[in-house]
């Protein structure tokens, strides 16, 4: 598994043409690839868009004795675009740098000859030229290639590459109309990292493609072989739930089994996830469920079903989750499967009963209680030390941290880091002596209030870098809720005495495998990258995708839930194509069906709904790339799908468009 994105250069025109759709039937428009990388990708944004194929050459200039390293680069017409750092760092004299670009233009002018011969070069007045390349590093080459295509008076110039740096593509942004980098890689090594077919184009593969885009039907529809092997190869899901066969054989002997969700909002895939889940208690023996909640909420959750703690009813050991947004836990679907859990455990033995368990960090404030709580019980002086610990948070309003976080990133108040790691080790060095006098119980309250004093370590950490820039407070959260998951199978697996196997519920974007998405060229990582990576034989991960529906979201962070329409999936997204299959539900198990795997191992456009849903905006903020296959081991589609049911219907909820499939109430 590698971070790169890009099959190979058509692969990556193919995602450029999606990003260029504004442009599909505008008149005048010319698309110009950059020889020899840039052509691949061009003819797919060419063909894609139904507009005409020509090459602009550009030429390196190499530094003399250093030639990787590039002092400039010409371009036709005599065009010189020079590195000002280069030339004067080196102190380059004009003499050398015009017998240079002597010969790179006498070598312009041969490989001009051979790619278009006696063709006369395209018109270029008054038109909309798109500049394709497979890849941007300095971007000297692009400028050079830009002035000189200014020189020939067009109405507009469009630059657009799979992979740049962030900054190099927004200076190129103030030199065009219009600059689109597909992907921006941080950090950025090379372009050759975001592909993982990067072999050197030849002289005869630029002739080949420019005579294939001559000879083109405009618009002509492409042959729909993607669908058939599709069709033939998905696996009944009735609800979004294969047969307990499809699912044990993909599972296998996997400890860990994450099954996400394309929103935090859906029904369909709450539903779904819970009734695999509990085939998976009920036949394979897993004892713990482990979700994208904070740990004091949760763990309410997880004393109800054990047959513990103060609360009569499921509803009531729910009531923990009053942070916003509420519903992704307080729901119809959440309080049905805790309900089944009690009853479940029930009939078993204290040490056979499965938990469930939270992994987030967001609990700042109700962590740092919590340990107070169980040091009160078993070390009241150890009690009022991590009081005093703790009471460097108390200038901070709110319970989510953010107030504290901000102070604390901007040298406006104390930073508690110290102390928070001073108490998460003060509690870790007396755990046998807090252990020995409760038994089964003692170990999970002393786990419990270990996992909080981490809680706290963790957020606290979390909301300093949040504003303070120091590091990215994705990965420092992710990272929190593997050590999470990680600590929680081994604190199981030694209570009964062999490997304990979880199930994980989160969201897509955390539980598949960031390495295969843009996330991975962000630098970004995920609670799934991590789970393969520590168990890279032992987890499978599963995603869900929709096409339409209606789904229970939130305009802005913080405001009212809302039963809001989705709107039928974009072009050259992953779930138009499984909506184009036409079946109502599906899985695909790339572990089995290798010709799926193959296909859809390309670049496609994948939607994410969080807590907030802006489908004003949905491109920019709803969608990603990614390679399906690498990223889960298995999809279950639901084409169309239907809000989540809070607990609390708000009235804002209930005037929300319902279709007519929308499920009855639980």
């Amino acid at each position: 598994m590698t971070d790169r994105l890009f099959s190979d250069r058509r692969d990556a025109g193919r995602v450029l043409a999606g990003l260029l759709n504004h442009y599909r039937g505008l008149p005048d428009v010319v698309v110009l690839g950059l020889p020899r990388g840039g052509v691949p990708v061009a003819y797919e944004v060419a063909t894609g868009l139904g507009h005409p194929l020509d090459v602009l050459l550009v030429r390196k200039l190499g530094t003399p004795g250093r030639e990787e390293l590039a002092m400039g680069a010409i371009a036709g017409g005599g065009v010189i675009v020079l590195d000002e750092d280069v030339v004067r760092g080196l102190g380059l004299q004009s003499d050398t740098i015009r017998q240079v670009a002597e010969r790179e233009a006498r070598e312009l002018a041969r490989r001009e000859r051979s790619y278009r011969g006696d063709t006369p070069a395209t018109d270029l007045r008054g038109k909309i030229v798109i500049m394709v390349d497979d890849g941007l590093a300095t971007g000297a080459s692009m400028r050079a290639a830009v002035r000189a295509v200014r020189q020939r008076k067009p109405a507009r110039i469009v630059v657009a590459v799979p992979a740049a740096p962030e900054s190099t593509c927004q200076e190129l942004s103030s030199l065009v109309d219009e600059a689109v980098c597909a992907t921006t890689p941080t950090p950025f090594f090379s372009v050759g990292e975001s592909y993982w077919n990067f072999t050197q184009t030849a002289d005869e593969e630029v002739r080949r493609l420019l005579r294939a885009a001559a000879s083109a039907r405009a618009g002509a529809p492409p042959a729909r072989t993607d669908l058939a092997i599709l069709r033939s190869e998905v696996v009944p899901a009735q609800d979004g739930v294969p047969s307990d066969e499809v699912l044990f054989g993909i599972v296998g002997d996997a400890r860990f089994v994450l099954i996400g969700e394309a929103s935090h909002g859906t029904h369909e895939f709450y539903a779904a996830r819970a009734r695999m889940t509990r085939r998976l208690i009920e036949e394979k023996g897993f004892v713990a469920v482990a979700v994208e909640a904070d740990w004091p909420d949760a763990y309410r959750v997880n004393r109800y079903v054990r047959g513990r703690g103060g609360d009569a009813t499921a509803e009531e050991a729910l009531g923990g989750f009053q942070r916003f947004p509420a519903w992704m836990w307080r729901n119809a679907d959440v309080l049905e499967f805790a309900g089944w859990l009690r009853e479940h455990n029930d009939r078993l033995d204290e040490r056979a009963r499965a938990g469930f368990y939270g992994l987030d960090l967001y609990s700042l404030h109700r962590s740092a209680d919590e340990v107070v709580a169980y040091l009160e019980k078993v070390d009241p002086g150890a009690a009022e030390r991590a009081r005093d610990r703790y009471s460097c948070f108390d200038h901070s309003d709110g319970d989510d941290g953010q107030a504290y976080g901000f102070a604390a990133a901007f040298g406006a108040g104390e930073s508690c880091e110290r102390r928070v790691i001073d108490q998460l080790v003060d509690l870790q060095r007396n755990a046998l002596r807090y252990q020995r006098a409760q038994g089964l119980l003692g170990e999970d309250e002393f786990f419990h209030a270990e996992r909080n004093a981490a809680v706290v370590a963790a957020a606290e950490r979390y909301y300093r870098t949040m504003f303070g820039g120091r590091v990215s407070s994705w990965n420092l959260r992710d990272r929190h809720m593997a050590d999470t998951l990680f600590a929680l199978a081994e604190h199981l697996g030694w209570q009964r005495g062999e490997p304990a196997r979880i199930v994980v519920w989160a969201h897509n974007s955390h539980l598949g495998d960031a390495r295969a998405t843009e996330m991975g060229a962000r630098g970004e990582l995920n609670l799934g990258r991590l789970v393969r990576e520590h168990n890279p034989e032992d987890c499978r991960l599963i995603g869900f995708t929709t096409y339409t529906g209606t789904v229970t979201a939130a305009d802005d962070w913080g405001r009212p839930a809302e039963r809001k329409n989705v709107r039928p999936a974009l072009p050259d997204s992953v779930e138009e194509l499984f909506h184009e299959v036409g079946h109502k539900e599906f899985l695909v198990d790339f572990t089995h069906s290798a010709g799926a795997a193959d296909l859809l191992r390309r670049a496609l456009l994948e939607r994410a709904i969080g807590v907030v849903y802006r489908p004003g905006t949905e491109r920019q903020s709803h969608y990603f790339h990614t390679r399906l296959p690498d990223q889960f081991d298995a999809v279950i589609h639901i084409d169309e799908t239907g809000a989540l049911e809070p607990l609390e219907r708000t009235a804002r909820w209930e005037r929300g468009e319902v279709p007519e499939t929308y499920p009855m109430a639980v």
